[in-house]
């Protein structure tokens, strides 16, 4: 996507312009020096193994926390709790009433952004109604499956229709239905011109969702970019199937070092000079090829590798 001009290294639109923040508790470094800009409009990712502090940067982003060191500003101000009204936000550890019914909840949830009583309940049945929950408005929340509180905390999150939506890990707990709604929800709200913050574990969701993403492990930032430019720092991956397959000692000898064998499929790194000589030397020897696929490994791979090099250099 296109972003606006830059100044001083950021974007006149960006929504989050993080410098160097921090964060510790007792003698433990939650966060350690993160900075990162989010384009208006996006929607951008923060990835990171367990532990690795994104619910702290996201809490201090949003001024729930603040840091011992670095600066943060929120849509243009450097106090994220005055424009806390302009933000919605679904934390990891969900939370609503159970003797309130689900239309209330989200009502709840606007009000304390500025949202009429009457005006979050009209929404409130009609959004539900998008999401295929019809049925729930008027249900206890003590009465819904996990997944639909799930769902019910999000609309109260977004019912007001925030500027910047934060959401960490959204996914958790949802089938694959819901999920595939979520996913819809989440590109209504950055089509409407919503920027969003997404916290999640499923690499699947990132790689379809995120314009820009930030990859955080040991409190650290060890990537910042686009989900292609992180995949790019792996070389391209071949599948080749044979025709007819050797034994594998012989398999191996033709084929480039680290290939692994997996259902009667090699698989291995696409070496610089192409597939095309290697391809040669197994018709050559009467292997023939059945199946070909070359392909970029995904954002799975690309986070694994990157998360493996920042473990081993602060190991060294």
């Amino acid at each position: 996507m296109r972003r606006a001009r830059h100044y001083k290294g950021f974007s006149l639109s960006d929504v989050v312009v993080a410098t160097g923040l921090g964060k510790r508790f007792g003698d433990y470094r939650a966060v350690d020096g993160v900075s990162l800009s989010i384009a208006r409009g996006s929607i951008f990712g923060v990835l990171g193994p367990n532990g690795a502090g994104k619910t702290t940067l996201l809490r201090m982003l949003m001024g729930v926390i603040d840091p011992d060191t670095g600066t943060r500003s929120l849509l243009g101000s450097d106090r994220p709790r005055d424009v806390a009204h302009l933000i919605g936000y679904l934390p990891e550890e969900r939370g609503l009433y159970p003797s309130m019914t689900a239309r209330d909840s989200i009502a709840f949830m606007g009000a304390l952004r500025g949202l009429s009583w009457a005006e979050g309940r009209k929404r409130a049945d009609v959004r539900l109604e998008t999401l295929g929950l019809g049925h729930a408005p008027g249900m206890k929340v003590r009465k819904l499956s996990k997944g639909m509180a799930q769902m019910v905390q999000l609309v109260g999150a977004l019912i007001h229709d925030p500027e910047l939506i934060v959401l960490d890990e959204p996914f958790s707990g949802l089938d694959p239905v819901n999920q595939e709604r979520l996913e819809a929800l989440v590109r209504a709200e950055r089509d409407r011109g919503a920027t969003i913050i997404l916290s999640t574990h499923v690499m699947a969701h990132a790689q379809r969702l995120c314009d820009e993403l930030a990859i955080i492990a040991g409190g650290r930032r060890h990537f910042l970019g686009s989900v292609e430019q992180a995949r790019a720092l792996l070389p391209m991956a071949v599948r080749y199937r044979p025709r007819v397959d050797g034994d594998a000692a012989e398999m191996e000898r033709l084929l480039p070092d680290g290939a692994t064998r997996q259902d009667g499929e090699w698989r291995f790194a696409l070496a610089d000079d192409g597939v095309e000589p290697l391809l040669s030397a197994l018709v050559a020897a009467h292997h023939g090829v059945e199946g070909l696929a070359i392909e970029r490994p995904g954002l799975h791979e690309a986070f694994v590798h990157i998360v493996g090099k920042a473990a081993a250099e602060k190991a060294s």
